[in-house]
């Protein structure tokens, strides 16, 4: 039963309500007093609260105040005798859900009670939702915290909730495949498969025979039947990624496909029934391509049921030092390096860069940093944009990075080989002549290291 707290200091009234609302089957804690009212917020688990704005001692909007530290997200609606503009905007402005004035209709009260009962869930579920969203996306490359990416995690959320198709249009490098596989864990699918199938990466002449699988026999070279990824993603998701590169003939059979929920093997005369959700995803403008005639209207419609725009890096560039600081940890973990961070210059030179490979060309262009700093700290001659080559002082500071790696390379030999240079030179796989030119070379004296 969803729980209601009324308050109001008119116990007449109050009784009247509780014994109303209990007719509805709502369970309801009634209080007349604020000091009351306080000790039963502390039990919490209330759906909404009803709150009488004139209260001894008190005002119901001080009260919702102490409700909404408990629980942020309670809808509140305010019933007050004195119904003024202002009281109105005051509780409206505080945060309540609605406000109604005595003597109120009682059908409307039910239904305000309703409606904020179903939002409030709606938001509990939409924050749970982005949650794990979140947390879905930890360790991979799509981060942000700009409003353009909170949008995304609000869809994706949404539509996680149902079993419809789901479009995600972007631009190349964006993250499209990744914001795919995170509306996968959150479905009700995320213990079967998730099926990526990059489109244009077929040729037209494999493709229907990848998707729908074949029979042995069915041309040559099919020396055994094969299953086809639509089979494979039964159950689950299959994620059809740069859809507008299907050539129209096998638009009609997909499209066949997904109507009737089965379709033919190539060499088959016997149906294949799948139950799959389709989550596809196109860098180019989809409904431009309908219009031009080479992305069938009717496909469109049937794939193109819930969009999802992954916004272009250029226009949430907020999110920028979130993503460098994320590519650093990853890459200079992987590569055994210490950088730690950009120089403020470096990142403001990435701050004002376009970036028309987006998120892709980003991690990208920190490897690349990343492998060519020696220091912990990333210096601006190091962010090397398109167009741009590296400047001399970059040269210069890989060359010392390469004789600071060469000169303790000869010191660990020195050490191992307690400056004895014959068996330095065959550890090292140099002739003897040519490693002392490199001893000579950075002032390092064997002599040095045959005590120890």
């Amino acid at each position: 039963m969803e729980k209601i707290l009324v308050v109001d200091d008119d116990v007449s009234i109050l009784k009247v309500l509780q014994m109303r609302l209990e007719s509805e089957q709502y369970a309801v804690v009634a209080a007349a007093e604020i000091r009351e009212a306080k000790e039963r917020i502390t039990e919490g688990g209330f759906d909404i609260a009803l709150l009488d704005l004139k209260l001894d001692g008190g005002t119901g909007i001080e009260l919702m105040k102490s409700l909404r530290e408990v629980d942020p997200d309670l809808p509140v609606i305010i019933l007050t005798a004195y119904g003024t503009i202002e009281s109105a905007v005051e509780a409206m402005k505080e945060g309540a859900y609605s406000y109604l004035t005595k003597p109120f209709d009682y059908r409307e009260l039910l239904i305000q009670i309703r409606n904020g009962i179903e939002k409030a869930k709606l938001s509990r579920e939409v924050k749970r939702l982005r949650s794990m969203l979140r947390a879905d996306f930890e360790g991979q490359s799509i981060i942000g915290q700009s409003e353009a990416m909170k949008r995304v995690y609000e869809a994706v959320a949404l539509a996680a909730e149902t079993d419809s198709n789901v479009f995600i249009s972007g631009e190349s490098g964006t993250g499209k495949g990744l914001v795919a596989k995170a509306l996968h864990q959150l479905s009700e699918r995320k213990d079967k498969p998730f099926v990526p199938i990059n489109c244009a990466a077929i040729p037209a002449t494999l493709l229907e025979s990848e998707l729908f699988g074949f029979e042995k026999g069915a041309f040559t070279g099919a020396i055994a039947n094969k299953k086809g990824l639509f089979v494979q993603a039964d159950g689950g998701i299959i994620f059809l990624d740069e859809i507008s590169e299907i050539p129209p003939p096998m638009q009609g059979k997909l499209l066949k496909a997904l109507e009737e929920k089965e379709f033919y093997p190539l060499g088959s005369h016997r149906t294949v029934k799948v139950d799959v959700r389709i989550v596809s995803a196109s860098n180019k403008d989809i409904e431009k391509e309908v219009e031009k005639g080479t992305f069938r209207g009717d496909l469109f419609y049937r794939v193109h049921v819930i969009p999802i725009r992954v916004p272009p890096l250029r226009e949430r560039k907020e999110d920028i030092p979130l993503l460098v600081e994320h590519f650093l940890d990853k890459v200079a973990g992987k590569l055994k390096k210490p950088v730690k961070a950009l120089c403020p210059a470096a990142l403001q030179k990435l701050m004002i860069y376009s970036w028309p490979g987006n998120v892709r060309e980003l991690e990208n262009m920190i490897e690349c940093a990343v492998v060519m700093t020696p220091e912990e700290v990333i210096p601006e001659e190091m962010i090397i944009l398109p167009g741009q080559e590296m400047g001399e002082t970059a040269f210069k500071t890989l060359k010392a990075s390469k004789q600071d790696f060469e000169k303790n390379y000869l010191i660990q030999l020195m050490k191992i080989s307690r400056g004895n240079v014959s068996q330095a030179s065959k550890l090292a796989g140099k002739y003897r002549a040519d490693l002392y030119e490199l001893l000579e070379k950075y002032r390092i004296n064997p002599l040095d290291f045959r005590q120890e």
